[in-house]
């Protein structure tokens, strides 16, 4: 008890440092930021992981995982073979050549279960992707 009588006489200890407003703005605005940093803008996506696996001859299976902030109706799809929002209904419906999943120059067809979609290329080259 004696310990705190003797602190609160002493005019410079307080319980909160005294800094000025300009400090305090900027360690606001420092910590906004770094929130900010961290969110994804709405209707955007970004890879998280990408694992190759080419111990197979003459193939290569891919896996990826993607980040998305979708907006209302959206859901995180496939479009020209980069991750992207897209509208619900498609994956809802399994009618995934709907999202432009595959390049320009590319064919899509749908896998005959629906489980997922091939890409082909003009040289005769396929890419099979499968939705989990």
């Amino acid at each position: 008890m004696a310990s705190s009588l003797r602190f609160r006489n002493r005019k410079d200890a307080s319980t909160w440092p005294r800094m000025s407003s300009t400090f305090w703005a900027i360690v606001l605005l420092s910590s906004l930021l770094i929130i900010y940093c961290g969110q994804l803008a709405a209707g955007t996506c970004e890879i998280v992981t990408l694992d190759r696996d080419s111990s197979q001859p003459r193939r290569t299976i891919a896996r990826q995982t993607a980040r998305c902030a979708c907006k209302r109706g959206q859901i995180a799809g496939t479009t020209r073979a980069r991750p992207a929002c897209v509208d619900a209904r498609i994956v809802r419906t399994k009618q995934w050549c709907d999202m432009m999943p595959c390049l320009e120059d590319e064919g899509c067809d749908l896998l005959v279960n629906r489980s997922g979609w091939t890409c082909t290329q003009p040289g005769g080259r396929v890419k099979t992707t499968t939705a989990l």
